[in-house]
């Protein structure tokens, strides 16, 4: 008899672990999927305003990480649409302003810096004083917030480089760690002495090659990848609408007990929130269960706003901007009808507003009605649109994000070694939180979980 695999989860991580599962060249196990929800697919959710279908969650892939790219093209879907415009622009005291040249918003021209109006000139002076100051000695993780401050300062660190780090997260940078989020900052400073030298060095390694887009989205919408995942999966082996509410040891394997069903296992992937895997191991495995709740979890929500005909043609060549944390009630805002134009906009306006992070919890508890009035009103501010959209919607995100605060990695790889032979975590609160790390992480540990099945001491 084939050995059993039950995967808790039916999101992309979940989707794709089971995916690469069943398409094992040898040995594939059974497998089955527990999605709690009515509809597979996790985040990765569409919703209609104004007639037309938006995105509710995220809304494209990084194409610099290739993994999910490459699984969308393996499914069969090769429509992938690069961004109309990359321009984006930062909310600054009213006015939106051009980011200076360089990755991650650390420009690699001092003399553009000196020239960017967004900050006093002593911030950019000390900004300018990490060609000189000594690097780091230690080896240690450190949070973001410690890092750039310490190079660049305060200012150019909440001005110009946190909103657009510690909004991709929905954290703050003052505990995201840098190991977790964006290790490559700190091997800036440690191999250059300089986050400036490092970013000009890796622009410089970049010169000279076409640069791929840096993000693209699924003509149709990102719904087409885990709609193709669960279609290869297979219905007989994806049952949604059930919640496991217990796991239990049953002589070298598991029993999973879902809505009074009994799944039996030689192993399992949980694929759902830290949160929730903490209370289904806590019998299994206590020092996991606790290591898992410490990964912290922040709400968010999108509102899709649509406008009237005339206003589209209004917007500016950007893909939109970014706000520093708590200066407004939206941490960011994309131009949707600029970035991702579709014939099915016409000359509307269709804009995308991002609220709740660490510390600003609060925009959350206002309804639906003061949220979308709030945001109407500042985009009405910065954007030359209306204050009133013909149609708009609050998509409410609970518990959303996880935050990779410092030594992330190392509760990670913890909860890795407390859990019992034969169970996995993945998903976004591990080792990436995008779809392309998710899906990579899907494909490593499918990998890990087919060589435990087979007795491989190194699994």
């Amino acid at each position: 008899m084939s050995k059993r695999v039950v995967v808790v989860g039916g999101g992309v991580a979940g989707l794709t672990t089971a995916y690469r599962l069943l398409r094992a060249e040898s040995d594939s196990p059974e497998v089955t999927v527990l999605e709690a929800d009515e509809t597979p697919g996790g985040k990765v959710r569409s919703a209609v305003v104004g007639g037309l279908e938006l995105e509710a969650g995220p809304d494209s892939l990084l194409a610099r990480k290739p993994a999910a790219v490459e699984l969308a093209k393996e499914l069969g879907i090769d429509d992938l649409v690069p961004a109309a415009t990359g321009k984006t622009f930062i909310w600054s005291d009213g006015r939106l302003l051009r980011f200076p040249t360089g990755p991650f918003g650390i420009s690699t021209d001092v003399g553009e810096m000196l020239r960017w109006p967004g900050m006093s000139y002593a911030g950019k002076v000390r900004a300018g004083a990490d060609l000189v100051l000594p690097a780091r000695k230690e080896m240690g993780d450190e949070s973001l917030g410690s890092l750039l401050r310490r190079r660049i300062g305060d200012e150019a660190t909440d001005k110009l480089v946190a909103p657009l780090l510690g909004g991709l997260f929905a954290g703050d940078i003052d505990r995201l760690s840098v190991q977790a989020t964006f290790p490559e900052l700190g091997a800036w400073e440690r191999d250059h002495g300089s986050l400036v030298r490092g970013a000009r060095a890796a622009s410089n390694a970049a010169r000279g090659r076409t640069p791929p887009p840096m993000f693209v989205r699924l003509r149709g919408g990102l719904r087409r990848l885990t709609e193709a995942l669960a279609e290869a999966v297979g219905p007989e082996r994806l049952r949604c609408g059930v919640t496991v509410e217990e796991v239990r040891r049953e002589g070298d394997g598991y029993v999973l007990v879902a809505d009074g069903t009994e799944y039996p296992a030689d192993a399992v992937v949980f694929a759902s929130p830290a949160f929730a895997t903490a209370d289904l191991v806590e019998a299994l495995a206590p020092d996991a269960a606790r290591e898992l709740r410490q990964i912290p979890y922040v709400s968010t929500a999108v509102a899709l706003l649509v406008y009237a005909e005339g206003t589209g043609s209004e917007l500016p060549d950007s893909s939109g901007f970014v706000v520093p944390r708590g200066r407004l009630a939206m941490t960011a805002c994309t131009l949707v009808s600029r970035k991702w134009p579709d014939e099915s906009f016409g000359d509307r306006a269709v804009v995308r507003c991002f609220v709740g992070a660490t510390g600003t919890q609060e925009d959350l508890e206002r309804s639906d009605e003061e949220l979308l009035a709030v945001l109407s009103s500042e985009i009405a501010d910065v954007l030359p649109l209306p204050e009133m959209q013909d149609d708009a919607q609050v998509i409410r995100w609970p518990s959303a994000m996880p935050q990779y605060e410092v030594g992330h990695l190392e509760r990670v790889a913890a909860i890795e070694r407390a859990l019992p032979p034969g169970t996995f975590v993945v998903g976004q609160a591990y080792r990436g939180a995008g779809i392309p790390d998710c899906v990579r992480q899907g494909g490593e540990v499918a990998g890990r979980v087919l060589a435990t099945l087979r007795g491989d001491p190194a699994a």
